[in-house]
C-alpha cells in the first residue's frame, strides 16, 4: 500500500497581500480585533506595505467590500473584523447571519480565504473577553486562518 499524502497549510505568510475589514460599528471591541491581527501578521514576517485596512460602518456592509476586494485580485486573503453584540431585537440575527453567509460567499466564490473575525455575543463583556482577554483574541486567530489557508490553497 502507498503512503497517504497529507496536505497542511503553515503559517507561513511570505509573498502574500492581506486586507483586512474593520467595521466602524462597536469600534471599541473592533480596534482590539485590529490590533491583534496586525500582531500575527507582523509576528508572521507581513510587511506593512502588505496590508491594506479598510473601514466599513458595521458588519452588514462586510460581504460587499469583501467581494470588490477579492474581485480586485490585489489580495491573497481577506479578514474580516466586527463585534455584533445581541440586543432586545432580532436585528441581531439579521446581522450577524448575513454578514457571515455573504463572507463565505466571497470566499466560495473567489477561492480567497475570507477569515471570519466576526464576534456575535450576547453581551459586551464576552465581546471583550474574545477581543484579548479571557478568550483570546479572535482577530488574530482569523489572521492564523487566513494565513494558513493561503500557504494550504497554495499546495493544492
Amino acid at each position: 500500500m502507498s503512503e497517504i499524502v497529507t496536505l497542511e497549510g503553515n503559517l507561513t505568510a511570505a509573498q502574500a497581500k492581506y486586507a483586512i475589514i474593520a467595521a466602524r460599528f462597536n469600534g471599541f471591541i473592533v480596534n482590539s480585533l485590529v490590533s491583534g491581527a496586525l500582531d500575527v501578521l507582523k509576528r508572521s514576517g507581513v510587511a506593512e506595505s502588505d496590508v491594506t485596512l479598510v473601514h466599513v460602518p458595521g458588519a452588514y456592509e462586510m460581504p460587499l467590500v469583501a467581494q470588490k476586494l477579492a474581485a480586485s485580485g490585489r489580495f491573497d486573503g481577506i479578514i474580516a473584523l466586527g463585534a455584533v453584540i445581541r440586543g432586545a431585537t432580532p436585528h441581531f440575527d439579521f446581522v450577524a447571519g448575513e454578514c457571515s453567509k455573504g463572507l463565505a460567499q466571497v470566499s466560495l466564490d473567489s477561492g480567497i480565504p475570507v477569515g471570519n473575525g466576526v464576534l456575535t455575543t450576547e453581551s459586551i463583556e464576552q465581546a471583550i473577553e474574545r477581543a484579548g482577554t479571557k478568550a483570546g483574541n479572535k482577530g488574530g486567530e482569523a489572521a492564523q486562518t487566513v494565513i494558513e489557508m493561503i500557504d494550504l490553497l497554495r499546495k493544492l
